[in-house]
């Protein structure tokens, strides 16, 4: 089996990352449990958010709150986040390490341009509307299930710059090729999370 300090890219590097080690496949399997994990807690935000959301307490409503424009904006940004960490990992299977850190900047460019256009909206909430964490029961589950995916964003944005700063120093090898894959798998699922939410909160709460 190949070592962890294997040769880059221009080496024997499989087709397969998550193949490529023993620790790389246990990588890509604790990372499937990790992401179950995170679908029940978020699953808990989601039936939490739909109970409270219409203990107002004489607060804005939903109806009242959401810009779907600028919703529908960060929307499409994250998810042409998505598509272009697929074109990430398309490169990395075709060993091509210049496209494939080109893909996560851009991914991470994208990333950033989503949790920019989310500050705003929470900036304006609070600012302009007077909608704060504790202004309602409906405030705080918004806040609290929208500002944990932030977070989760925020998350992905720092992990993967740190990625590429990796892909610079040490090139595409069996060690940083299935972080690529992971990493992937993580931003896929923030972006599915969010479809949902956009759906559930923004949707449903301006139709509602």
């Amino acid at each position: 089996m190949t070592s962890a300090h294997a040769e880059s890219v221009n080496g024997s590097l499989p087709h397969e990352p998550e193949k490529a080690t023993l620790e790389g496949r246990n990588k890509v399997l604790g990372f499937w449990l990790f992401l179950g994990g995170e679908s029940v807690l978020f699953g808990t935000l989601f039936a939490t958010f739909l109970a409270l959301r219409n203990q107002t307490n004489d607060g804005p409503t939903a109806h009242e709150l959401f810009s779907l424009p600028t919703t529908a904006a960060a929307t499409l940004i994250l998810l042409v986040s998505s598509l272009t960490s697929v074109f990430a990992v398309q490169a990395l299977h075709r060993h091509k390490v210049a496209a494939l850190r080109l893909w996560l900047i851009i991914t991470v460019i994208l990333g950033l341009g989503f949790l920019g256009l989310e500050i705003y909206e929470f900036h304006e909430y609070v600012t302009a509307e007077k909608f704060g964490m504790t202004t309602s029961a409906f405030s705080s589950a918004f806040y609290t299930l929208v500002g944990f995916h932030g977070a989760h964003v925020a998350f992905g944005v720092c992990w993967i710059g740190i990625l590429i700063g990796q892909l610079y120093k040490k090139g595409l090898t069996v060690v940083t090729a299935p972080k690529v894959y992971v990493s992937a798998m993580y931003w896929h699922f923030i972006d599915v999370v969010w479809v949902f939410i956009f759906s559930v909160v923004y949707l449903l709460g301006k139709v509602g």
